[in-house]
């Protein structure tokens, strides 16, 4: 069964605790809080033909059949690639699954992730069932990042916004989750996923501190002219894209910041701290602001999975990086 991180425990005794269901809920919040993982926990609940308490027996045919994978009364609706777009035809299966009778006799569930995800055509295919649902059928939303949704969607379903958990719960949690990593390591972790613990796990499985250590190495070597962007651009293809210029733009927003507010607490990690602030002394304003608009332009492109050339966009970031402080 699906995690139940602590910072839900209120949440879940509420959503599990209804005596009645909506027919659809729209579970909100930011990436790396556990949606997802509260949404199952809420299926195997809902699906469960003997539920002890607020939780799924386990033991029952429904529950055997979902642990196996292969409930017949519950449809998964996401993005056939990560990244990619929920599209109108997945969506029409989705209504063709609603309309049917449970084959086990009790409710039907629909789980879809994320609901930003599908194209306008996708959402305006799904309003229909989020309307008028077939028989005993519910519906668990999940969104990242709701301001995306169509109103018409949002409308039809019971909002509820997931808990974040504080600094002092994540950082628990990760104690207990990642317990080779000293208690230092585990903050800057939490810091590169925006406070997300599950993001940060994640990172940490993909080597972000070993990464994060070349990047800032690298950076420094090009401001004291001992690497050139073309050999830093080689040294780091394999890193990806979107993370280096969500770093970029972070330490462009820090110097902006600084210049700003002379605040030195507000200077992001301790790795870049005495760059961010020679940079911002340094760097004109004018300057400064036209770098962050490219690197927003940028971003997005990266974002779309534009057809780009990576080397070639790296070594034009480092290029107009290493000329911050230089003559206009």
């Amino acid at each position: 069964m699906a995690d139940l991180y602590p910072w839900q425990a209120t949440l879940w005794a509420q959503l599990a605790g209804r005596p009645q269901h909506a027919h659809a809920y729209l579970l909100h919040g930011p990436a790396g809080i556990g949606k997802r993982e509260l949404a199952e926990r809420l299926l195997a609940r809902l699906l469960c033909q003997a539920p002890v308490g607020l939780e799924a027996c386990g033991q029952c045919k429904a529950c055997h059949l979902l642990a196996a994978g292969t409930h017949p009364d519950l449809f998964v609706l996401e993005p056939e690639e990560e990244g990619k777009a929920i599209k109108v035809d997945q969506v029409r299966e989705l209504v063709s699954f609603v309309v049917q009778t449970a084959q086990l006799g009790g409710r039907k569930v629909v789980l879809l992730e994320p609901v930003e995800a599908m194209n306008l055509n996708a959402a305006n295919a799904l309003l229909k069932s989020l309307e008028e649902p077939s028989g005993n059928t519910v519906l668990l939303l999940v969104s990242h990042q709701p301001s995306r949704l169509l109103p018409t969607v949002k409308s039809r379903c019971v909002q509820q916004a997931c808990p974040q958990p504080t600094r002092e719960q994540s950082l628990a949690w990760l104690a207990q989750a990642l317990p080779e990593c000293e208690a230092a390591q585990r903050e800057e972790l939490l810091a590169l996923a925006g406070g997300s613990p599950l993001t940060a796990r994640r990172l940490h499985g993909q080597g972000v501190l070993e990464q994060r250590v070349l990047v800032v190495e690298g950076v420094k070597k090009l401001l004291k002219q001992q690497a050139s962007a073309s050999q830093l651009a080689e040294a780091w293809k394999s890193l990806p894209p979107l993370m280096l210029f969500d770093w970029f733009c972070d330490w462009a927003q820090l110097m902006l910041r600084y210049q700003l507010s002379r605040d030195e607490e507000g200077l992001g990690l301790a790795d870049m701290r005495k760059v961010v602030q020679y940079l911002a002394d340094k760097t004109p304003q004018p300057r400064l602001l036209a770098m962050q608009d490219w690197l927003l332009q940028q971003r997005q492109k990266v974002l779309g999975k534009a057809n780009l050339n990576g080397a070639l966009l790296l070594e034009a970031l480092l290029v107009q990086w290493a000329s911050l402080t230089g003559p206009g």
